[in-house]
């Protein structure tokens, strides 16, 4: 019998499912790939996220699977699948006319419907499934019993096997079809099942496997163990008629139990599989697309992503935050993150929330510690005011400024009537302090009256420069407003050094990087490398690193910032209390109303930012407590809950590091040029 009459004859063994003239509409309904197309034989593969180890914390896929070579699956699972599925593929041309002939005489003699599909056609229909199909109906169509799908299946499966060899196919057969529970092809069904790899597969095992094929629902083992036992049990003694295995292995493997893990089961898709890395995860794949990698390639690419991630910071980080509010504390979210200064690159280390990384009740998924945050991070924005006011040489960091008492008012600080808005202040404050202890002490008046010199725009894009690059893409308002910064900028918003603008906390914790990093700003990478299924890399477009500020500035005002955990400093207090004995450059910060507060710092090894705020729908004042918690007035400060976390965080994450003094200070940033 030739191809042409063997086609005809496949084609009569399906029910009817209307005329022939159905053919050509059921073949533009098709998605099945070109001979090219399979011949290439790409198929989607999931992808790894590593930590920077090199230990696996989340896979990205849209379907599980590790393809691997032919040298990677254990000849008993190719034996198992030939004798249960395809019995004579090694004889046929990716056609068999004789099971065809065998399945219809059997199918009209009223015995249990056969499809007589050789492995290559099944994988020609799984190509066509999975990787081809790309809506509902392609996919409907994939398998639905239409005469126009045998037929240009058969002549696919014959082209093919004239292309490629009989091991090529079985092995990408293996690589591509479903085995249950999410695990596509042998590698992740092995996993899945037995906790193992391809190669590595009994006969036993390898039976089940091959017996899912027909049904993976009928036949699971976790569901319906004695049917799977059964099925597998059948697959064996094919495989002995077969002649792949001898009686006796074949009296043994029947004799196996099932032997599958106590939970069957891939890995979680997407960051929810993270654990407390979820956050960290979630801004990586905001940082890749960004940088022109996009979800499908994530999602079926196989890549490799080697992130930045130390898997002990992160433990450490995720302990202080949990520590300082517990996860289920309403109104209140504490965040923080770590990054490691640097001339090349700013690597975040580590990025943890108090809330759990999920969609369940009483988790987030939102970007909480990478997200700008709408109410704000206080005072700790007097750094932009500083370093403007020094970079202008209006000041130096032991130059004399004046502290205007509490509810002064500067005609440029004004509500939209144009009435003058008082500024208080916190404490009481001398009238006058270097502005070293003005930064430590952080008086509001001395810093809107230091803003009066420097002008506002100017201070906004010192901000943007150092590391705040959102205010440049916050809307101010509804979407498509102008954003927070040139809104800051036309508005002349004095209050802008009193932190009112939404701050996102790991740009604040590379602002603290830039600093260290003597004015070099780079972008916060959680990226070491990026590899494709073949270990090629992928590239991956990062902005590059620029000097944003003097050196000697950078330098010198990270002395300014030397003095908030000593006595008299905002922070003095949570630093005793974590046993913070190192040097280091730091700041506070509260927003007025108390929904917020904030903590950055650096040493020259690392530096971090904490936020704790209100992440509710309605945002209430915070009270400092154990944990803090919400409530009508508020008396949280940066020095408090922030500041806790911060140095726990950082303590034990530099514990064991050697004790490195900031740089010293530039004389000729000491005083003002103007001065």
């Amino acid at each position: 019998m030739g191809l042409a009459a063997g086609v005809l004859l496949a084609a009569m063994m399906f029910p009817a499912v209307g005329g022939v003239g159905l053919l050509a509409a059921q073949i533009s309904d098709s998605a099945v790939g070109t001979s090219s197309d399979l011949q290439s034989g790409t198929m989607p593969a999931a992808t790894v996220v590593t930590d920077s180890a090199g230990a696996p914390i989340a896979y990205l896929y849209s379907q599980y699977r590790v393809p691997v070579a032919s040298a990677g699956i254990a000849p008993a699972m190719k034996a198992a699948i030939v004798a249960i599925e395809d019995r004579r593929f090694y004889q046929h041309g990716g056609f068999d006319v004789v099971g065809a002939a065998r399945a219809l005489v059997n199918n009209s003699g009223g015995g249990a419907t056969q499809g007589a599909s050789t492995l290559t056609e099944q994988y020609v229909k799984n190509y066509d499934l999975y990787v081809a199909a790309t809506t509902d109906a392609q996919r409907r169509a994939a398998v639905a019993p239409s005469y126009a799908r045998k037929i240009k299946e058969a002549e696919l499966a014959v082209s093919l096997d004239s292309r490629l060899s009989k091991d090529e196919i079985l092995t990408r057969y293996l690589n591509i079809v479903y085995l249950g529970h999410g695990a596509y092809g042998v590698a992740a069904a092995a996993k899945a099942y037995f906790g193992t790899t391809p190669d590595q597969l009994t006969v036993p095992q390898a039976a089940l496997l091959a017996g899912l094929v027909q049904s993976p629902a009928d036949y699971d083992p976790a569901r319906h163990p004695d049917a799977a036992l059964g099925r597998r049990n059948v697959v064996i003694e094919q495989m002995r008629q077969q002649g792949s295995i001898t009686a006796q292995q074949a009296a043994a493997a029947a004799a196996a139990p099932l032997g599958v893990l106590p939970n069957v089961s891939v890995p979680s898709a997407g960051c929810v599989g993270a654990g407390d890395a979820g956050y960290f995860c979630s801004y990586l794949l905001s940082y890749l697309q960004e940088a022109g990698i996009t979800s499908a390639q994530l999602t079926g690419g196989g890549y490799t992503i080697r992130t930045t991630l130390n898997r002990d910071a992160q433990t450490k980080l995720k302990a202080a935050v949990d520590g300082q509010v517990d996860p289920t504390t309403p109104h209140v979210a504490d965040v923080m993150s770590v990054v490691q200064p640097g001339a090349d690159a700013h690597q975040v280390v580590a990025m943890a929330a108090n809330r759990t990384y999920g969609n369940a009740p009483g988790e987030s998924s939102f970007g909480l510690p990478y997200q700008p945050e709408n109410m704000g991070a206080g005072s700790v924005f007097k750094i932009f005011t500083a370093a403007t006011a020094m970079e202008k040489g209006i000041v130096g960091i032991d130059s004399i400024i004046d502290v205007p008492g509490s509810g002064y008012t500067t005609p440029l600080y004004h509500d939209p009537a144009g009435r003058p808005i008082p500024v208080h202040n916190a404490g009481n404050y001398a009238s006058q302090l270097s502005l070293t202890d003005a930064l430590a002490q952080s008086p509001n008046t001395a810093f809107v009256k230091l803003e009066e010199s420097t002008g506002v725009p100017p201070v906004v894009d010192m901000a943007e420069r150092l590391g705040m690059t959102s205010l440049a893409t916050t809307p101010s308002g509804r979407a498509g407003s102008p954003s927070v910064a040139d809104v800051a900028r036309s508005q002349n918003q004095m209050s802008f050094t009193l932190g009112v603008s939404p701050t996102s906390d790991l740009e604040l914790a590379n602002v603290a990087a830039t600093l260290a990093s003597h004015g070099m700003w780079c972008p916060p990478s959680p990226v070491e490398s990026v590899t494709d299924r073949t270990g090629a890399p992928v590239t991956v477009t990062q902005p590059p690193c620029r000097q944003v500020l003097d050196p000697a500035i950078a330098d010198t005002l990270m002395n300014g910032l030397s003095k908030d955990e000593q006595p008299g400093g905002t922070s003095a207090a949570a630093a005793a209390s974590m046993g913070w004995n190192r040097p280091i450059a730091a700041k506070t910060g509260t927003t007025n109303d108390y929904k917020s507060a904030a903590f950055v710092g650096a040493t020259p090894q690392m530096a971090g930012a904490s936020i704790v705020f209100d992440d509710s729908a309605s945002p209430r004042p915070i009270c400092d407590g154990t944990p803090p918690y919400s409530c009508s007035g508020g008396n949280i400060y940066g020095g408090k809950a922030p500041a806790r976390t911060f140095y726990r965080a950082m303590g034990d994450i530099l514990d064991g590091q050697p004790v490195v003094p900031l740089p010293p200070p530039d004389p000729r940033y000491l005083n003002g040029s103007q001065s």
